[in-house]
């Protein structure tokens, strides 16, 4: 069993993809096909492939597409064509030898639709197929709501982690307008005290300096 990769896709892997599913579209094969040869050749998973295909490559060749299917088209068209006058041939020579019953077929073939095994293998192919793309859309889905639910919770910390720092913050440069003012006051009081002391001091000299007169 061969290794599943997880890594990138590159440019070349890129082609491969696209040259496999437009092959297996021309040749009237099924997407799912080309993409379980192309996760063989590249080591990943069909699923892998199919997500890959759907989610990007296919918008790049539409117009590719558009032609393969046409070409699938007259090939089919071929085919049926040659199945026909086979099948004719076949009628015409068993008409020879049992008129009555293919008399009895062909009423029963204009009663009835005519479905071949292909048309039916085709069909039922085509269901699992797409199927398998429901499946790979809903797992891609779910990873992508329960991606958006983590952010949300994420986003609800990050908020109660702001509001907390907006607080701390309103709190602290309350707390330095506070002190401004605190040592805006202390500042007054210290040009306060040295004007009085001061005036002590000059009434003081003042008063030595008139009692030396009188004497």
């Amino acid at each position: 069993m061969g290794t599943t990769r997880q890594d990138a896709w590159n440019n070349d892997e890129d082609l491969l993809l696209a040259e496999v599913v437009l092959r297996h579209v021309r040749e009237g094969g099924t997407q799912l096909a080309a993409f379980e040869e192309v996760g063989k050749k590249l080591s990943r998973t069909s699923a892998a492939c199919g997500f890959r295909w759907n989610s990007l490559i296919r918008k790049q060749y539409e117009a590719a597409i558009t032609i393969a299917k046409s070409q699938r088209k007259q090939t089919m068209s071929e085919r049926s064509a040659k199945e026909k006058s086979k099948k004719k041939q076949l009628q015409q020579e068993q008409s020879q030898n049992y008129p009555e019953r293919i008399e009895t077929v062909n009423r029963t073939e204009h009663s009835l639709p005519s479905f071949s095994l292909e048309d039916v293998i085709r069909y039922l192919q085509t269901m699992q197929q797409d199927k398998l793309h429901q499946n790979t859309l809903e797992m891609e889905n779910k990873k992508l709501h329960e991606m958006i639910e983590e952010f949300k919770k994420q986003n609800d910390r990050l908020k109660v982690d702001f509001d907390q720092l907006q607080k701390n913050f309103e709190n602290v440069n309350e707390d330095y307008r506070t002190m401004l003012n605190f040592m805006e006051r202390a500042r007054k009081l210290a040009v306060t005290d040295d004007s009085q002391a001061n005036q002590v001091k000059f009434q003081m000299e003042y008063n030595g300096n008139l009692q030396k007169v009188e004497k």
